[in-house]
């Protein structure tokens, strides 16, 4: 009878510490409250549009030549005037000196107010990300074109959700956010870029993957190499559109 009194008391003992041991483990909100380091802090804009404080300002409507170049590395042949700068027909690209992977980037660009030409022929543009990936530039204001080639695509491999184009003459916005890709050795993507548009606002592109550069002719994934850090690129299409406002923060 004894030997069943000390057994019962070494479990009800047993039983007493792993009930004390278990609310010793219980969760508390305190477990999963990251305090340090603190978030870094920034000067929003005072408008969505303006640069915030962490910003590296590529063009401010003056001073292009500071962080731009032609395609040479030499001065760009586009035209600074009213705040903008405007594709001069013939030069050629302009791209940053300098280079960039993961980022946010904000353009505003404008085409023409006299509309001239139809499709492809109209206020067309291009922003290479990294050099590399084109988010198409492009009067689709009552414009009907290819749809993975109108504004706002991920040009020949993404339309945009929705034709959020103002009228021709009218300041449009392109808020990106882009992930660079990563490569395995053999040169292949371990991940794809992937890109997140808004278009005035309007989001356009939701974080879509890119198959490989992008293509005017041929297969995107044909053409996949590895790549480092690359510039961003406004393309010279042969139409008049304008620029503004470019800023980019690096993520």
């Amino acid at each position: 009878m004894r030997t069943k009194i000390v057994t019962i008391l070494l479990i009800f003992i047993a039983v007493a510490v792993m009930a004390q041991e278990d609310e010793s483990m219980k969760m508390i909100p305190e477990m999963t409250e990251i305090w340090d380091p603190e978030v870094s802090k920034i000067t929003p804009g005072k408008a969505t549009t303006d640069a915030p404080s962490d910003a590296i300002v590529l063009f401010d409507g003056v001073n292009l030549e500071s962080e731009w170049t032609n395609d040479n590395g030499e001065k760009p042949g586009w035209i600074v005037a009213d705040g903008c700068v405007t594709v001069s027909k013939g030069t050629g690209i302009i791209k940053t000196k300098r280079v960039f992977e993961d980022f946010q980037l904000h353009v505003e660009w404008r085409s023409p107010s006299e509309v001239i030409g139809e499709s492809q022929g109209r206020g067309n543009s291009g922003v290479f990300l990294q050099g590399i990936y084109e988010v198409q530039v492009l009067d689709n204001y009552n414009n009907r074109t290819y749809k993975n080639g109108q504004a706002g695509s991920l040009y020949k491999q993404h339309p945009p959700l929705v034709n959020a184009c103002k009228a021709p003459g009218d300041w449009q916005t392109y808020d990106i956010i882009y992930t660079a890709p990563r490569f395995n050795d053999d040169g292949t993507f371990f991940t794809p870029p992937t890109v997140t548009v808004l278009h005035n606002g309007v989001l356009v592109q939701n974080n879509v993957k890119l198959r490989g550069p992008t293509e005017y002719v041929g297969i995107p994934e044909y053409a996949v190499k590895k790549h480092g850090p690359g510039s961003i690129i406004l393309q010279d299409h042969g139409n008049p559109v304008s620029y503004r406002n470019i800023w980019i923060r690096e993520l």
